[in-house]
């Protein structure tokens, strides 16, 4: 396969195996399916397609050597995540342009991707010697107090499409670090990235049956064989508030601890006192980082009216800087949406906000032809009915709304049932903090616009989920904490 800007892709995507990856070692399957480049819709390969006996078989290997992982050491489990880190790192092109090509996005975000994500197993090295306990007198003076942490058990993190790596390697650092093994069910659209990740994390010393791939056409069946297995004791997901709440629903029967990082209807709050170069600015990385396709990603901007002008017209001049084109072409700075469906759920949007009365002042229309290809978009006097400023857009649009009041901004902020991330703009230190606390947001920037890093807790409220991933917070999703009385 040989890719628009010359490069010959074929010798990369033969070193990555297509098979299933159980209990470390690749497994052909009954059948399989495509994995398509969404710029052009060319296969690159066929993959193995698992099945829920295959979830079982992972199953089977994750128990087998749970007890022995539980009980490895600490800093040896340290030291293997470090070990991956540092071959992630070696091998980061060939990382960042398989993804791109699964992916689409432009070849330096996945670069930026492998950067971040490879960060989790840096992080949790070091994490993974920090598990801590306490040992004090029972205030009645009859015996002592020792609580303890120990890991939850095998684990199944089902991951999405839009980060293929980080969103693994953000589950399965604090995991490993833990003494958890994890079966992985990444997204039908993006396999190979985590397939050659479980190959390299094996080179890097992870013991064979600690991590399987699933890679597979017929999630349901799949996650149902894992949740309905009473051995299965904890399940991780990101992906649409939809999905989550169906698998919190599944999980109950068997009470699975679970953690869920859901859908976000991000706020961008631009008061009248902002630095509105710094602003728009950061309203770039917020909204075009990943090509808009992050549940981060800021999905409405809410514009103090004194200043909205100016941040429009400013705006408006950045974003038609972008360019389109296929992620591996170095002239290119905005690659596809993941696919047609999602094309489509980003015009349908954007019509709906202009039949409302909103204006478009750049893009606006998809440019049809092969790929899935949609422009940078500014919408603005957007109505407050508009579907838009309620829906996830998952794309590269910006639609701006105007607010007089600093109580204004904060409601319309809130006025969303999710609650994953929120950016806000303002010189004021006091007015700063008065909105970040006011917002209703597991996750505030404050004159920035990325947030996201694996030393802080990730994670949302409200219809966006809940548990943490990365910070000191982020391993205790994956321990228990155990209570042992002792008399005096």
């Amino acid at each position: 396969w040989v890719n628009d800007g010359g490069m010959d892709t074929s010798a990369l995507l033969e070193s990555v195996p297509t098979g299933l990856w159980i209990g470390g070692q690749e497994r052909a399957a009954a059948s399989t399916f495509n994995v398509l480049d969404p710029s052009d819709d060319q296969v690159l390969v066929a993959v193995s397609d698992a099945t829920a006996e295959d979830a079982t078989a992972a199953l089977d290997a994750a128990c087998a050597v749970q007890a022995e992982w539980a009980a490895t050491p600490p800093r040896k489990r340290g030291e293997i995540l470090r070990s991956v880190f540092e071959t992630i790192t070696d091998r980061a092109d060939d990382i960042a342009t398989l993804m791109t090509l699964e992916m689409g996005k432009v070849v330096a975000e996945s670069k930026g991707e492998v950067t971040y994500g490879a960060e989790f197993f840096r992080w949790f090295a070091e994490e993974a010697v920090r598990i801590d306990g306490r040992y004090t007198p029972s205030p009645a003076g009859n015996g002592r107090i020792l609580v303890t942490k120990q890991p939850v058990g095998p684990c199944y993190a089902i991951t999405p499409w839009n980060f293929p790596l980080a969103m693994g390697t953000r589950k399965m650092g604090p995991a490993f670090a833990a003494g958890c093994t994890m079966i992985v069910k990444p997204a039908q659209e993006t396999p190979l990235t985590m397939l050659l990740l479980a190959k390299l994390m094996d080179e890097a010393g992870l013991p064979k049956g600690v991590l399987s791939v699933l890679p597979t056409s017929n999630p349901g069946a799949v996650s149902e064989a894992l949740i309905d297995d009473g051995r299965l004791r904890k399940l991780t997901f990101t992906g649409s508030t939809g999905v989550g709440k169906a698998l919190v629903k599944q999980s109950a029967d068997k009470l699975l601890r679970t953690s869920m990082e859901l859908g976000g209807n991000a706020p961008f709050v631009v008061f009248d006192d902002a630095d509105v170069d710094a602003a728009v600015d950061g309203a770039i990385l917020a909204k075009m980082r990943n090509g808009g396709e992050a549940c981060t990603a800021a999905n409405r901007f809410h514009v103090a009216n004194a200043v909205r002008e100016e941040f429009t017209e400013k705006l408006v001049k950045r974003m038609s800087e972008f360019t389109l084109g296929k992620g591996l072409d170095e002239s290119a700075t905005l690659g596809p949406l993941i696919n047609a469906k999602q094309v489509a759920t980003v015009t349908e949007l954007v019509s709906d906000a202009v039949s409302r009365g909103a204006t478009v002042a750049v893009g606006g229309v998809a440019p049809g032809g092969p790929g899935h290809f949609y422009p940078a978009t500014v919408l603005t006097d957007v109505p407050a009915d508009a579907r838009i400023l309620k829906e996830e857009v998952f794309g590269p649009v910006a639609p701006i709304a105007g607010f007089d009041t600093e109580e204004e901004g904060i409601a319309a902020a809130n006025d969303t049932e999710y609650g994953l991330a929120a950016y806000v703009y303002t010189q004021s230190l006091d007015r700063a903090l008065r909105v970040a606390e006011g917002v209703q947001s597991g996750m505030v920037g404050v004159n920035r616009g990325v947030i996201s890093d694996a030393a802080a807790p990730f994670g949302g409220i409200k219809e966006s989920g809940f548990g943490r991933e990365g910070g000191t917070e982020g391993i205790e999703e994956y321990l228990d904490t155990k209570y042992i009385a002792f008399t005096r």
